[in-house]
């Protein structure tokens, strides 16, 4: 690939989105014909606005189809439905003619843009199709999307890949940790149980409070209306919310919005050392991340540092907080949206006898290791990706064989 000039490349044109794809908007699917799960008849995926929705018996595209959220707070999100899938009425699909559009360049292209400038009304934001017939769009030869599309196609198989290992690996991670604490069966066992709050334990451990057995420390959040404290640039210190959590992999390495130093003096706001576990404890209770360096959080995450001297590590306390279930803390509903510090630190945990520990930890360290590599690779090809993929669709960078 080469860098080119911003001018529009020889053989390539300019088209309105209306000119060239069919913008077709989902229709309603009610409830009752949708399943959760895919059972014998009901194998074939519904997609809304936010993503998977369910499964019919029925399905309206062949291949994979990108498709936009034309309604509510996700309006301009962009996803790719499964092959055999059907949409609702909360997206649009781009629907190609194939003689002469790739469907991957045309979801490419629209993962690129920002559709802010067609999104309409403020109590429920939606997207038309007129509006949205109204982008511009830069389009090469045919041959030449298919080789853009397959260009960052491979990149993101490679991301796929690397999630999909991590999904194995924290799952073989979770199995360990069960066997050893949660069904006991872990190294040089004897067997013999004593009584605890928690119930039998093996002879030689305890129960302790999270709070006695970790340093637990809140986020903080500076005034919201004086913005001198804030930024959205990289020129301060990382500061954590839930939905950089969310957004995260398992080793969380960005957030949306920064600190400044002065802000961090100022209202005594605690730094998170590098890898330590974090936890969300408001709103969307039981979100986990381990920070990749120093960093700052809001007041909905804590944070479980590991004491001087103690043999537990970051992977024991997020693999315990993995396999808690916070619904059954604090609330008699059925879905608990807010714990609190208090709570958090009387935890009862397990306290295995230190050689237990540092065996659990020689075996579990080097499977997080794989993780937090994998986690860096899919960081790296990620921003690869999104800086190939502007660059390839304004024709600034080309595939090699279409140079001019």
């Amino acid at each position: 690939m080469t860098d080119q000039t911003s001018t529009i490349p020889k053989g390539w044109k300019m088209s309105t989105l209306g000119e060239i794809v069919i913008l077709r908007q989902g229709r309603y699917i009610p409830d009752d014909i949708l399943s959760i799960t895919k059972d014998t008849k009901r194998i074939f995926p519904v997609f809304g606005g936010g993503g998977l929705r369910g499964y019919t018996d029925f399905f309206e595209y062949e291949k994979r189809q990108p498709i936009i959220t034309c309604r509510g707070s996700g309006c301009g999100f962009i996803q790719r439905t499964d092959v055999k899938a059907s949409i609702t009425n909360s997206s649009i699909a781009f629907e190609v003619n194939e003689d002469y559009l790739d469907i991957g360049f045309v979801y490419y292209w629209a993962l690129g843009r920002d559709f802010s400038d067609v999104i309409t009304g403020s109590a429920q934001p939606q997207i038309t199709i007129g509006a949205l017939s109204t982008k511009l769009i830069l389009i090469p030869t045919l041959p030449e999307q298919r080789a853009i599309a397959a260009v960052l196609s491979s990149l993101d198989d490679k991301i796929e890949l690397l999630r999909e290992q991590n999904k194995t690996l924290e799952a073989i991670a979770q199995t360990i940790f069960k066997e050893w604490f949660v069904n006991f069966n872990f190294p040089g066992t004897t067997g013999k149980m004593i009584d605890s709050e928690l119930g039998q334990i093996p002879e030689g451990w305890k129960v302790g409070r999270l709070g006695d057995e970790f340093d637990i420390t809140i986020g903080r959040t500076p005034p919201r209306l004086e913005t001198e404290w804030f930024s959205d640039k990289p020129t301060g210190k990382k500061w954590i919310s839930i939905k950089d959590i969310g957004n995260s992999e398992m080793y969380i390495s960005n957030t949306s919005e920064y600190l400044t130093d002065e802000a961090i003096e100022k209202f005594n706001i605690p730094l998170i050392p590098e890898n330590t576990t974090i936890l969300s404890f408001k709103m969307t209770v039981g979100k986990l991340a381990i920070t990749t360096e120093e960093m700052l959080s809001n007041e909905a995450i804590a944070h479980l540092k590991i004491k001087n001297n103690s043999n537990f590590s970051t992977e024991f306390i997020y693999l315990f907080l993995k396999g808690l279930d916070f619904n059954s803390l604090g609330s008699t509903s059925s879905i608990v949206t807010a714990i609190n510090s208090t709570m958090i630190k009387a935890l009862g945990i397990l306290v295995p006898e230190d050689q237990i520990i540092r065996q659990f930890n020689a075996i579990i360290q080097p499977i997080f290791a794989k993780l937090k590599n994998n986690n860096s690779q899919i960081q790296f090809l990620s921003t690869l990706r999104d800086t190939l993929l502007s660059k390839l669709m304004n024709g600034e960078v080309r595939v090699e064989k279409f140079n001019d």
